[in-house]
């Protein structure tokens, strides 16, 4: 039995823009570590969102998720890049989404740095724009 459990399907049409629009900010964020943008990078979180980084640092919060960006960010891309692509994206609610990602990190010369990464992001729509709000990044270690 199903309580107070209600999926709300959304149009074929409508989905794909909301993809696109999912996109745009994983889009933002490879951007704004590129450049090394770490307000850019911040204002795409949820004022109460968390995150797990790579290493397993836990932050709670866009001012601690600030607080750490703006320590590890500059400098970081100084002799690398680094890309994302959305792999897949599930629609929990049409304005709630888990969203799938492949993060690599390469060289200037475009050589692949260390293992891939294999992010996850819960993304909510608010006020018309989808947010970071809950995000975990996991090394894929090869065997």
């Amino acid at each position: 039995m199903m309580i107070g459990m209600e999926t709300t399907v959304i149009d074929q049409e409508t989905q794909q823009a909301e993809i696109e629009a999912i996109k745009q900010v994983i889009a933002t964020l490879e951007h704004s570590q590129q450049k090394e943008l770490p307000e850019e990078f911040v204002g795409l979180f949820r004022a109460d969102a968390i995150w797990t980084t790579g290493h397993g640092k836990y932050l709670a919060g866009r001012d601690e998720i600030s607080s750490f960006t703006h320590q590890v960010l500059p400098g970081a891309m100084k002799d690398s890049t680094a890309t994302y692509e959305v792999v897949d994206v599930l629609f929990i609610r049409p304005d709630v989404a888990a969203v799938k990602a492949h993060a690599q990190y390469w060289t200037l010369a475009g050589e692949p740095i260390g293992n891939a990464g294999s992010p996850l992001y819960v993304m909510a729509k608010e006020d018309g724009r989808w947010r970071l709000a809950a995000c975990q990044n996991t090394e894929v270690l090869t065997p």
